[in-house]
């Protein structure tokens, strides 16, 4: 179903088009001159306008036309065109209609047939737009761990459904190919996925990255932009590091998730969507609403479906399988023959500590990729430093200075910031890449942690 505006001086060709259209399962609206016109175009977002060229007053159809153009230029547009006014219907193409119907119509059919045609178009460009955005095609979520077993159900069994997911876990766990998943297996598998990583872009830039603007909203806003909020549309939106969102866009996006619409930044336009909502976050956000860092209400709104995704520690039977799925991968992407792993690199993977998960294991492996001068790599150019002893293997596949037992996660966490820190002299950029996260989040956790 679209939303359609129709607009025409006469009466009966509104009540005609109208009618059409909404047998068609489209919702219309009808305005009688191109200020009306304007004035629902302000308040309301349509996704197609049909609007008759030859009107009274200042503003006729080719008016209209160039306002939308500018104002919206992701709105498809219909022109309507009497016998003997072709040549003004063909100069609205050039202006940015998508097409033109003469009047009198032929048929309803004619009408509904080249609405879908401009849907599509609509639909068409959106892709494209999703497509440049889009990350490569992520890894499998287990090569058969036991340990994930539950997960996959769970994954399987909410994917069916509607509900809103909470994906948690630490960094590097595979919270996004999780989310791809559950998107898979949905009934909106043929929908966008749009993924948005709270983590990753400024506060001052979130609010339009994901509800977009209208032109003129702040200084550098030339045109309007679609957010990923309706690029998402008919999908499902993927809010990575939920955590890491500023408290006033948290009260946004909760009407967002009560509602179903929103205002760009900048407009006044209410504009609805329909998209199925996963969040995840490698924080404690029950902690955070204890704090009053995160919101209650919204917290509730998120976890409907919470699905803990474990750490590559708890997974041992997916770390081999895992590694040699993501060194082909990255010599696909460096353009280089498939390397393979030596007997001993792969000893030093399985005992080795792995405080960034399936992030850290997949940096470690690209940097050993990019140095490898043969067709193998060794345990030695992995970079992983020393090899664990027997003895003490089990213990230190623990956490990165020995065994965990009797320690809680937060002194875990520490003393892993503490020992990424060390190995790259206090280098925030690279501890944080080694730690797979992001260097706002180790600034968030220096200062919990009061490490200098």
């Amino acid at each position: 179903m679209a939303r359609i505006l129709i607009v025409d001086d006469e009466r009966g060709i509104r009540e005609f088009l109208g009618e059409a259209l909404s047998d068609a399962g489209h919702e219309t609206a009808e305005a009688a001159d191109g200020p009306a016109a304007l004035e629902l175009l302000r308040t309301r977002a349509f996704d197609v306008l049909i609007t008759d060229l030859r009107m009274p007053g200042e503003i006729d159809g080719m008016a209209l036309l160039r306002r939308v153009r500018v104002d919206q230029p992701e709105m498809e547009v219909i022109v309507l065109t009497a016998y003997g006014t072709i040549e003004t219907a063909v100069e609205a193409i050039k202006l940015g209609a998508y097409d033109y119907l003469q009047k009198p119509l032929a048929s309803p059919r004619e009408l509904t047939l080249l609405v879908s045609r401009a849907l599509e178009h609509r639909s068409l460009l959106a892709f494209k737009d999703r497509s440049s955005r889009e990350a490569p095609p992520l890894p499998p979520l287990s090569y058969g761990d036991p340990v994930m077993a539950p997960v996959l159900h769970a994954l399987e069994r909410v994917a069916r459904t509607q509900s809103t997911v909470l994906l948690l876990g630490e960094s590097g766990t595979g919270k996004e190919v999780a989310a791809r998943t559950v998107h898979n297996l949905s009934p909106r598998r043929d929908g966008p996925f749009v993924p948005v990583n709270c983590a990753a872009i400024s506060a001052n830039l979130m609010e339009s990255e994901v509800f977009g603007h209208e032109k003129g909203a702040f200084t550098g806003a030339t045109s309007a932009r679609r957010g990923r909020l309706e690029l998402a549309d008919g999908g499902t939106l993927f809010l990575d590091e939920i955590g890491e969102l500023k408290p006033e866009l948290q009260a946004k996006l909760l009407r967002v998730l009560q509602d179903r619409r929103f205002e760009r930044v900048g407009g006044t336009r209410t504009i609805e969507v329909d998209v199925r909502w996963i969040a995840a976050s490698n924080r404690d956000l029950e902690a955070m609403v204890e704090a009053g860092e995160f919101r209650e209400d919204l917290y509730h709104r998120l976890a409907v479906f919470p699905i803990r995704l474990p750490p590559l520690r708890e997974r041992p039977r997916d770390i081999l399988p895992l590694a040699n799925a993501l060194l082909a991968r990255i010599c696909l992407e460096l353009g280089r023959a498939v390397l393979r792993l030596e007997e001993s690199a792969q000893q030093r993977i399985q005992e080795a500590v792995w405080p960034g998960n399936i992030r850290e294991l997949a940096n470690v492996l690209e940097r050993a990729a990019i140095l490898a001068e043969g067709e193998r790599i060794t345990a030695e150019g992995l970079g992983l430093g020393r090899p664990v002893s027997a003895a003490k293997g089990a213990a230190a596949r623990q956490s990165p200075a020995g065994t965990a037992a009797g320690r809680t996660m937060a002194e875990i966490e520490e003393q892993a910031i503490r020992h990424a820190l060390a190995e790259f002299q206090g280098n925030r950029r690279l501890a944080a890449k080694r730690l797979g996260i992001g260097v706002r989040t180790l600034y968030e956790k220096l200062k919990r942690y009061a490490i200098e």
